[in-house]
């Protein structure tokens, strides 16, 4: 008898499309904090939380071009858009209504220079703020909004 493969989580069927999603990076002390202060301003409840790391954060890294062995970018999946490094963290905070709509300023710099600053936070983060030897267990609230 042959082992087949397992089959691929197929993305947009594995979440609810019309809620925005984040993709972390689950053991990343700084991208952790990001996702609790989402869970913090998130009045609406909107977003749900995917770890890099799962097996549907993975196939959505791959779907948006995105390395599955260095998650040194997060997504967010918002209306059907993709955004990825600060554009992401500028969409969220958008979708979140005033006054954290206002980090839209944030788009006056040119995309290059985003990036390159986005790039040099992504390569420093576990340095600079700590690395985790696993995903954390999630808050109570965390779970009720995490997929994958």
């Amino acid at each position: 008898m042959t082992d087949l493969p397992e089959r691929p989580i197929l993305p947009r069927r594995a979440y609810d499309a019309r809620q925005p999603l984040i993709v972390f990076d689950g053991v990343c002390v700084f991208c952790s904090g990001f996702v609790q202060l989402i869970l913090k301003l998130d009045r609406k409840r909107r977003f749900r939380f995917a770890t890099a790391q799962s097996p549907l954060g993975e196939a959505l890294f791959r779907e948006h071009g995105l390395p599955t062995d260095d998650y040194d970018s997060n997504l967010a999946i918002i209306d059907g858009a993709a955004f990825t490094k600060l554009d992401s963290f500028v969409a969220v905070m958008d979708a979140l209504g005033w006054p954290w709509r206002a980090a839209k300023a944030l788009l006056i710099l040119p995309r290059p220079l985003r990036d390159w600053l986005y790039d040099r936070v992504a390569k420093n983060r576990y340095a600079l703020f700590g690395r985790k030897d696993s995903c954390e267990i999630p808050s109570a609230e965390l779970r009720e909004r995490l997929i994958g």
